[in-house]
């Protein structure tokens, strides 16, 4: 999952329990719509990446680097402290919204469109909620 600072969803893949997350990297990337910002062309891609160390490989990360994105990765085997933690959150949060329907929380449906249904709808949910606080 991709969110903006706002911890608004951007994009989202569903993949089988038994895969890999690094393995979905570039293709959630891929997915990620045009962002908005100051007049002119928008942006296709973000300016930077955060991730945990679940993503730590030198090859994602020369191709992170190759489409344009500064990826801010924690390593492997370094300390705590990373300061990563101050930007995953928006994330950790959004997954915490997401888990807050049940339907989500203990995966129920057998298919995966079904399941990516869901999903959608519940991100629909989290961002029309932020809209009528903000």
């Amino acid at each position: 999952m991709i969110t903006d600072a706002a911890g608004i969803p951007l994009a989202v893949t569903l993949t089988g329990g038994n895969r890999n997350d690094v393995t979905q990297l570039l293709p959630l990337i891929d997915a990620i719509p045009q962002v908005r910002g100051v007049r002119g062309r928008p942006r296709k891609r973000p300016r930077r990446i955060y991730a945990d160390r679940g993503y730590d490989h030198d090859k994602y990360r020369r191709l992170v680097r190759a489409r344009g994105i500064t990826p801010h990765i924690a390593h492997r085997g370094a300390g705590h402290g990373s300061g990563l933690g101050k930007h995953r959150w928006y994330v950790e949060r959004t997954i915490a919204w997401l888990h807050a329907f049940k339907k989500l929380r203990l995966r129920t449906e057998r298919r995966a469109d079904i399941h990516q249904a869901l999903i959608s709808l519940a991100c629909s949910v989290i961002c029309l909620r932020q809209l009528i606080l903000n």
